[in-house]
């Protein structure tokens, strides 16, 4: 039996899951820390990067004979080395937005539309690589010239296990630096922002093997989402995953580059040669929830939420709730809408607005399902929200297709555990792993075409609420 480990470096924690060659989960272990934050900086110190890995992989390998591994993280986060290796500032994490002006300069260089067609990326956000690299040229002149290495933290990681500059192309989806549909770097990039592509990571396909750590195999991984799409089995054409956590989440494969236009939202991120991810989302979903608990529901737990709502008949009597607590940023970017309940009368109860809330995010899953054209036959569910049989079969009556859940919830660990046991021969490729180690466990099949006129009447009431602001 083959150990192989997987690990997601997120935004303030790193999980560590340990599975054996047919997904079977052995071990975890995590670790949180926290941000440096001042004002639109958001940092964290490089060195302290690799030392919670190291600290939280060990506790792992000390206990198992760990033969392959492999880590996804956080997209965007740059990391700066001199020509010793060194850091010559701290991590700017992909939340900072400290480079606004120079975002607005690539798009005045580039173009929303050229941007697009050469790297699947439909905005140009102050956090990105390309424009943190250029205001430490403007402003941090010293550091820009003593930057031998350009790196993200997975191509960090890697390096500080195996000696090695390497990273996914998948992660270099959203970096600005990599024309996506041959996933190599984009000269006329490098030659705006004046940087060498020595000065930048060897990309390769997820699942490649680097080198080795202390007997250990180390392969690429991917992107944090990719990994975790990978590890619900969305592999290939016909799947789509929606993951109702905080945000909502909610993703596609195509092995068809959809064209741009005016007012594009939606980024294509590489997965590998001629197959992307399109990605949708919104910033709350499980959060409005939880608001409305916490504000509305003292001393109630999840399970007599679900209760309270079940009880309520399908279009909670008419009650509506927009659940843009936090704006919206897809398919329409207005930070300026708010949340709404629509229709409340006297009749209307606890159980009737958690109910619509659950159904305001089954349309919202909805509403990404149809502008993405995804033909998807089947949806994996994932997230806190998948927990719930009711709001599963919310969404499976509101799409019209089956929701299945997964008996594994850290998918992101498992992607990355399949990316390491592809690149350790353990597995040929993403599909046959999935088949031999994504389990799924519950199957809800719509029940109901009632849904139907009442998510016309949604959008209809979505629309004037956007036309207010």
């Amino acid at each position: 039996m083959k150990y192989i480990l997987g690990a997601d470096f997120g935004t303030t924690s790193l999980k560590v899951c340990l599975f054996d060659e047919n997904g079977n989960l052995v071990e975890t272990e995590s670790a949180s820390y926290n941000l440096i934050t001042d004002g639109d900086c958001v940092e964290f110190p490089v060195e302290e990067f690799y030392n919670i890995f190291i600290s939280t992989v060990s506790k792992i390998a000390e206990k198992y004979p760990v033969y392959a591994m492999s880590v996804d993280t956080q997209g965007e986060t740059l990391i700066v080395l001199d020509e010793n290796c060194k850091p010559l500032v701290n991590a700017m994490i992909w939340l900072d937005n400290r480079a606004e002006k120079q975002a607005k300069e690539i798009e005045r260089k580039f173009g929303l539309k050229g941007i697009y067609e050469l790297t699947g990326q439909a905005e140009i956000p102050a956090g990105y690589p390309v424009p943190k690299i250029l205001w430490l040229k403007e402003n941090k002149p010293e550091v820009y010239n003593n930057a031998a290495h350009y790196l993200l933290l997975e191509d960090y990681i890697i390096f500080r296990l195996t000696g090695k500059f390497a990273a996914s192309r998948s992660l270099y989806s959203s970096s600005l630096l990599m024309n996506i549909e041959t996933g190599e770097y984009i000269p006329e990039m490098l030659d705006f922002i004046g940087v060498k592509e020595s000065q930048l990571s060897k990309l390769y396909e997820s699942g490649e093997y680097i080198g080795d750590y202390n007997g250990i195999k180390v392969m690429t991984s991917a992107l944090d989402q990719i990994a975790g799409i990978t590890g619900a089995g969305v592999v290939k054409e016909g799947i789509m995953s929606e993951t109702t956590g905080t945000a909502l989440a909610v993703s596609v494969l195509t092995h068809t580059l959809p064209e741009w236009h005016e007012g594009l939202t939606v980024s294509a991120y590489y997965v590998k040669k001629g197959l992307y991810a399109l990605l949708m989302w919104s910033p709350t979903a499980g959060a409005t929830l939880e608001w409305f608990k916490k504000n509305f529901c003292e001393g109630d737990d999840y399970a007599k939420l679900n209760a309270l709502a079940e009880s309520v008949p399908k279009g909670s009597e008419g009650l509506i709730c927009l659940p843009h607590l936090c704006g919206t940023v897809m398919p329409e970017n207005n930070a300026n809408v708010k949340g709404v309940f629509f229709g409340a009368t006297l009749k209307h109860g606890k159980g009737h607005f958690i109910r619509a809330i659950m159904e305001s995010v089954a349309y919202n899953v909805k509403e990404f399902s149809d502008y993405i054209n995804a033909e998807a036959c089947e949806i994996r569910s994932m997230g806190g929200g998948a927990k719930s049989d009711l709001w599963c079969k919310i969404k499976a009556d509101v799409l019209g297709k089956k929701i299945i859940t997964l008996k594994q919830n850290e998918t992101a660990c498992l992607g990355s555990a399949i990316f390491a046991g592809i690149g350790a021969g353990v597995f040929a490729d993403a599909v046959s792993a999935v088949e031999k180690v994504v389990y799924t466990d519950k199957i809800y099949l719509p029940q109901s075409s009632e849904y139907v006129e009442l998510f016309t009447d949604y959008k209809i009431k979505e629309k004037k609420l956007e036309d207010i602001y």
